[in-house]
């Protein structure tokens, strides 16, 4: 068995990765964030409290657990020092279970400056973006401009950090309004000398050793592979690589040294912000599905776009991540539904086609559907897959036969206990 496992989504997002970490973190030595910000929200709830986590592993309740921050994620100190202060009544020891790396990149205030004003320039053709300064800071760290949590250790950081907002200014050319810069500065220079006092550490170095060590990792994604930078629904994607291949430049995890590859998806599908969604409800069972799944952002409150389980696009992120296990969240919220569509293929430029074409625009496309009867059972309760309805039963083995890999867990809420093995 190889050391060094993947956990990560295969939606536009919000399948309930944070749980599924957190319910695996036992068997795992280290569970390492590889890309993202804190545009990305994972919930765990256990023992009936809530916790959302934006930048920090969901392996942070579990005392034995190393987690990092790798080199792959950007860093907005003030938003990872207010997660770290919900951490603290919780007793959670940061000087023993928290690596940051010292090759992550850090997000500006101003940033945010330069995201809010790339939005906006877009008009009717926003992206949806959660206007935290992620865009923009993945555009220095490829222009090799960035500034990293390392250089805060440097005697010259201040010069360098003026450097960088001199050019963002200039690059806005007045254009301030988003919030009040000075202000933000200081609460950012505040939290900067505050990040200073939290383990830094060059995780690169510590994933190779942990592997050698024998010690079996945790790769944890954020966001979802149809919001990836390449293969995902360009351009309304996220800024970084969200599929498997992102953990080994996220991390500094070599390709062999991946073992299993689990992939999350909701039983029906979710998109916050703007792009094409082929399956989408806009309707009044779509509301109702938000509203039972409780379908808002974690991080923003937007509420969730809704639609039928996409085969197509799943089976897609299943090949392109090389997917070994499959794990279906939030089949309890199907509940009460007498039957459901399934996406299978694509009415595309009037042309039926099984794959994933190169836009999902609707004028080009029409999902084809095949019905399957749903259940009417409250799973909430359930702690058997012997005691899961039949119908439920069917409608995973036709997700199981169609992407060619094993549904191993269903999961029926969000708490740690409603979560079903099915082998």
């Amino acid at each position: 068995m190889k050391g060094a496992d993947i956990l990560l989504g295969l939606q536009w997002g919000d399948e309930g990765k944070g749980k599924i970490v957190d319910v695996l973190t036992r068997d795992y030595d280290v569970v390492a964030r590889f890309q993202g910000g804190p545009n990305a929200g994972h919930t765990l709830e256990f023992n009936g409290i809530k916790h959302v986590l934006h930048t920090i592993p969901s392996g942070i309740f579990h005392p034995k657990a190393i987690n990092i921050v790798g080199n792959g994620v950007v860093i907005d100190p003030v938003v990872f020092m207010r997660e770290i202060d919900k951490l603290v009544p919780y007793g959670v020891s940061f000087a023993n279970c928290l690596r940051i790396s010292r090759k992550a990149h850090l997000i500006l205030p101003s940033h945010r400056l330069l995201d809010a004003a790339s939005e906006a320039a877009k008009g009717k053709n926003k992206i949806g973006s959660t206007l935290k300064g992620i865009g923009p800071s993945y555009m220095d760290k490829t222009g090799r401009n960035g500034l990293r949590v390392g250089d805060i250790e440097l005697p010259d950081f201040g010069e360098r950090y003026r450097a960088l907002k001199a050019k963002h200014l200039q690059m806005l050319d007045g254009a301030t309004q988003a919030f009040d810069l000075d202000e933000a500065e200081s609460e950012w220079y505040e939290a900067i000398a505050r990040l200073q006092e939290l383990p830094l550490a060059d995780t690169d170095i510590l994933i190779q050793e942990a592997y050698r060590a024998g010690k079996r990792i945790l790769a944890e994604g954020a966001q979802g592979t149809m919001l990836d930078i390449d293969f995902g629904t360009y351009p309304f994607v996220t800024s970084s690589t969200t599929t498997a291949a992102g953990a080994c430049t996220g991390l500094g995890l070599a390709p062999n040294r991946i073992g299993e590859v689990i992939g999350i998806f909701k039983a029906y599908c979710t998109r916050v912000g703007s792009g094409p969604f082929p399956t989408e409800l806009d309707n009044e069972l779509g509301e109702k599905i938000r509203q039972i799944g409780r379908e808002f952002g974690s991080t923003t409150g937007r509420p969730r776009r809704t639609g039928w389980l996409d085969l197509v696009a799943l089976k897609y992120a299943v090949e392109v991540n090389g997917v070994t296990q499959l794990m279906m969240m939030k089949a309890d919220v199907l509940s009460g539904l007498d039957s459901l569509e399934v996406c299978t293929s694509y009415r595309y430029r009037g042309e039926e086609v099984d794959h994933l074409p190169y836009r999902l625009d609707a004028q080009l496309l029409e999902p084809v559907y095949q019905s399957l009867p749903g259940w009417s059972e409250d799973l909430t309760g359930v702690r058997q897959t012997t005691d899961l309805p039949d119908t439920l039963t069917s409608y995973v083995r036709f997700i199981e036969n169609f992407t060619g890999v094993p549904v191993v867990l269903v999961s029926v809420g969000p708490d740690r206990e409603q979560t079903l093995w099915r082998r």
